[in-house]
């Protein structure tokens, strides 16, 4: 079963993508798992009456921050508590609840939302509390996301029950969903004498969501870093900027073997990456 929900802003209005099973099929379905369906596809929405249930002690993706490239589906695992009157029938046919996260201020107005394929695995921890695991997947090819969706997204639930009674619980803590970031150098002349000028030559660049290519990424501060052979330990030589096609290039004085890299801290959007030493012979 695939329950996947997302609500983009479109001139002006909300408009919803969803990947779920069959309307017949779900309709048939006597479960609290069709049910969950059925409210993902409405992207939350629903008119039927409020379950009595809180989401609590929500960790996503175990506190990291999420990276998405432009094909691969990123797995996020998100863990939270959910409290019910004592006496709720919260079995698998009769109850079901997910995570979900969303982009805005809002969970009932997002700009964007993403909501679990399946609703979350839970364990009875007492009368009134269930522990609960779920999976959020975000799959960029599809479209889910736009460039302007990096940064800061907040997370929330969505509970509901048999006869389609349903809660949607937002505010539950934030995460940042990031674009991949890729950084390459070369380092030369290979071989090169003691004293004369090394040049360092790269490019930072990261994923385009919404043309599912690696652009550069423009104006950013890179460090280039060297390592003495037989070291540990990367030492800043000097901070360059990246040009407007993501393209670096630093010079420096020959004085050790060793190896050169760039280095990137990253940013709210792009997450840190370091390029993979160069290795250069200085004779």
């Amino acid at each position: 079963m695939r329950i996947r929900a997302t609500v983009a802003a479109v001139t002006g209005a909300l408009a919803l993508s969803a990947l779920v099973v069959p309307a017949a099929q779900a309709a048939d379905a006597s479960s609290g798992k069709a049910a969950f369906s059925a409210a993902a596809a409405d992207g939350t929405t629903s008119t039927a009456a409020t379950v009595d249930v809180t989401f609590s002690n929500m960790k996503v993706n175990k506190g990291r921050n999420i990276v998405v490239g432009t094909t691969n589906v990123v797995s996020v695992p998100v863990t939270y508590t959910l409290t019910h009157p004592v006496g709720m029938d919260v079995s698998e046919n009769n109850f079901a609840s997910g995570p979900l996260i969303y982009r805005g201020s809002s969970v009932t107005t997002p700009s964007n939302m993403i909501i679990s394929d399946d609703p979350a695995t839970c364990t009875t921890a007492s009368t009134t509390t269930l522990n609960c695991s779920g999976t959020i997947y975000i799959r960029p090819a599809e479209g889910e996301l736009y460039n302007s969706d990096a940064g800061t997204w907040n997370a929330g639930g969505l509970a509901v029950t048999q006869n389609g009674d349903q809660k949607t619980q937002g505010g539950l803590g934030a995460t940042k969903v990031q674009r991949y970031s890729k950084l390459t150098v070369n380092a030369g002349p290979e071989p090169v004498y003691k004293g004369k000028t090394i040049t360092s030559t790269g490019k930072l660049s990261r994923a385009n969501w919404e043309d599912g290519h690696y652009h550069g990424y423009t104006n950013q501060p890179v460090k280039l870093q060297f390592r003495k052979a037989g070291t540990s330990t990367y030492t800043t030589v000097k901070t360059v900027y990246s040009d407007s096609y993501g393209n670096l290039k630093a010079t420096a004085t020959a004085a050790y073997d060793g190896y050169w890299r760039f280095s990137f801290a990253g940013t709210t959007t792009t997450p840190a990456v370091s390029a993979t030493g160069d290795y250069v012979d200085v004779r």
